[in-house]
């Protein structure tokens, strides 16, 4: 899959999801402190699954009505990178065939699909 990770997802998630096959693109390599429309719109541009752990997104999708091919918003009590993987690796494996053009919730327990 194709991915655009936030500044809030750590360069060892990205790097793993690299290894493991994935086309990712890091806002804290190519577009450090960039502003959220500025990150939507370059993942849609792209055609890029978004994944953060900022709330911010889900009011230019829902209030501003913004395109997206896509989100995964990380709502995780452990925040650490390795947490972070293992959640996401989880995701892929149960629900990866769901994720392009919508925006998805994740906890540690719990995976919210909401169609545009």
């Amino acid at each position: 899959m194709n991915f655009l990770t936030d500044e809030n997802i750590g360069l060892e998630v990205v790097n793993y999801l690299r290894e493991i096959g994935h086309d990712v693109i890091s806002a804290i390599e190519e577009s450090p402190s960039a502003d959220d429309t500025f990150l939507l719109k370059k993942a849609f541009r792209q055609k890029r699954i978004l994944i953060t752990s900022d709330k911010d997104f889900g009011a230019l999708i829902y209030k501003e009505s913004l395109p997206h091919k896509g989100v995964i918003l990380l709502r995780l009590v452990d925040e650490t990178n390795t947490s972070k993987i293992r959640v996401l690796l989880n995701l892929f494996r149960v629900y990866g065939n769901k994720l392009q053009g919508n925006f998805t919730v994740v906890t540690e327990t719990l995976v919210r699909i909401r169609k545009p």
